[in-house]
């Protein structure tokens, strides 16, 4: 990177989107690590409203790998950007907050001090006496980002569970299947009946798996769900993958 760069220049815009277009993306994770943090994030907020969908992934997965190396070194600095990323999602930002609770969700994932900070914060997007998401594209974000921190962080997330299960009556396809999801490794046994009802839902939806395209039906991730409140054995999420 030139030292003329500043933020948001356009070289340095060029540099990030095709780290993040690479085909050897953990390898770019490390390069855009190395790269100023508080300079960075500004192209990689851009790139959460990119056509693509892959990139729009990506910059996710990289906007919370950036978020716990400045951490380490600089933890207000990653407050600034979580704190961004919440104005974001106010109804005063005048904007909509695209694929801010996913980078919340990853970057709590990755880092425990964040995490333990915000947890709070994100559960109460959930909640409808709180900081509630009407929309639901930004609902499908949230439980991405629950699912995410489900797997890192379950006891932070667990709050979370009480609010959930409405999710599972939504009029959204991913809206209801990622819920599934995440009521299954929250172990939510409240869940049981909403999920029965679920069986049948062959509806598709699209999401990612380790920041990739990927499309679900609504019905297998209920199904998990169910073996996992059951105890049972399962295939993982891989195995309920459908073919684009």
């Amino acid at each position: 990177m030139s030292s003329n760069d500043t933020i948001g220049g356009r070289s340095l815009k060029r540099e990030v989107l095709g780290l993040l277009k690479a085909s050897d993306f953990d390898k770019s994770l490390n390069e855009l690590c190395r790269l100023p943090g508080r300079q960075v994030i500004n192209p990689l907020f851009s790139f959460l409203l990119h056509a693509d969908h892959t990139v729009r992934w990506r910059a996710v997965a990289a906007m919370g790998a950036v978020m716990e190396h400045l951490a380490h070194t600089d933890i207000e600095g990653a407050r600034t950007i979580m704190r961004r990323l919440m104005w974001s999602l106010n109804d005063e930002s005048g904007g909509i907050g695209w694929g801010a609770p996913e980078v919340m969700g990853e970057a709590m994932a990755r880092h425990e001090g964040l995490a333990d900070e915000y947890a709070s914060i994100i559960t109460s997007y959930a909640d409808e006496n709180g900081n509630f998401l009407e929309y639901e594209a930004l609902q499908r974000g949230l439980l991405w980002a629950f699912i995410r921190l489900s797997n890192s962080r379950p006891d932070l997330i667990r709050p979370a569970g009480t609010h959930i299960i409405k999710y599972l009556e939504s009029n959204d396809a991913a809206v209801r299947g990622l819920a599934a999801r995440a009521a299954g490794l929250l172990g939510l046994e409240e869940a049981f009946h909403a999920l029965r009802s679920l069986l049948e839902d062959d509806s598709e939806f699209d999401t990612n798996i380790d920041y990739e395209p990927a499309r679900f039906r609504v019905s297998d991730m209920a199904k998990q769900a169910l073996s996992l409140l059951a105890g049972k054995d399962q295939e993982g999420l891989n195995s309920c993958k459908r073919d684009s």
